[in-house]
C-alpha cells in the first residue's frame, strides 16, 4: 500500500467513525449546540444532516474512499467533489474554532465527536492535500461549480428556518438577531469560502503534482 493510500484510509476510518458516533449521540439524544429540548428521532436525525460540518464530512467521506480506490483519481465532478470536500472541512474547522466553540460546553462522547468533526477530520483532510494531493485539479470550471453546493446550503437553511423557526447555527438564527445581522455574517462567511478557493488554486500552482496526475473521467 502506498503512503497516500495509507493515509486517505485512514481519514476514510477517522470520519466513519465520527459520523457513526455522531449519529449514534443523535439517535440517544444528546443535544446539540444551544438546543435543550429533545426533538422526536425523524426530526433529530433530519436536522443532523442539516449541519454544513455533517454534510462537509459526508463529503470528506466519499473523497477518502475514492481517493483509497485511487489516489490519482480526476475527472471533471470529482474535481468538484474533491474541492468541495477540502474547502468544506476546511471552512467547518475554521469558523467553528472563531464561532462556535466558544458556545460548546461539551464532555465524553458528545466532545469526542466534536472534536473529531471539527478538528481531527479536517487536519487529516489538509495535511493530506498538502502531502499527497491529488493536483492540481482546481481550474477556474471547478472553482465555479463549488461555489453551488455552499450557496445552495445557506438558501435552503434560510428558507427551512423560516419554516421549521429552527436554524442548525446561532449566527443563523434570524429570530435572534435579525435578517440584517444573519446576512452579513453569511456574506463573511461566503468571502472566507471564496478567500479559500483563491488559496486553493494559488497553492495547487507552487507546490507540486503529487501523486502524478493521470487523467480518469469521474
Amino acid at each position: 500500500m502506498t503512503l497516500a493510500r495509507a493515509w486517505h484510509l485512514l481519514t476514510l476510518l477517522t470520519v466513519s467513525a465520527a459520523l457513526i458516533l455522531q449519529t449514534v449521540l443523535v439517535i440517544n439524544g444528546s443535544a446539540v449546540l444551544d438546543e435543550t429540548a429533545v426533538a422526536p428521532l425523524g426530526t433529530r436525525l433530519f436536522q443532523m444532516f442539516c449541519y454544513f460540518t455533517i454534510q462537509s464530512n459526508l463529503l470528506v467521506l466519499v473523497m477518502a474512499a475514492g481517493l483509497v480506490a485511487d489516489p490519482h483519481r480526476d475527472g471533471p465532478v470529482w474535481r468538484v467533489v474533491q474541492t468541495d470536500a477540502v474547502l468544506g472541512i476546511t471552512l467547518t474547522g475554521v469558523v467553528h474554532f472563531v464561532l462556535l466553540r466558544p458556545l460548546l460546553e461539551l464532555t465524553g462522547w458528545s466532545a469526542v465527536a466534536d472534536t473529531l468533526l471539527h478538528l481531527v477530520v479536517p487536519a487529516l483532510v489538509v495535511l493530506g492535500w498538502v502531502l499527497f494531493g491529488p493536483r492540481r485539479r482546481v481550474d477556474g470550471r471547478t472553482a465555479r461549480w463549488s461555489l453551488a453546493w455552499p450557496i445552495a446550503w445557506l438558501v435552503v437553511t434560510l428558507a427551512l428556518g423560516e419554516l421549521r423557526d429552527w436554524y442548525p447555527y446561532p449566527f443563523l438564527d434570524v429570530a435572534e438577531h435579525g435578517y440584517a445581522q444573519v446576512l452579513l455574517t453569511s456574506l463573511g462567511v461566503t468571502v472566507l469560502f471564496l478567500v479559500l478557493v483563491t488559496a486553493l488554486r494559488l497553492a495547487e500552482r507552487t507546490l507540486p503534482t503529487a501523486p502524478r496526475s493521470r487523467e480518469r473521467s469521474a
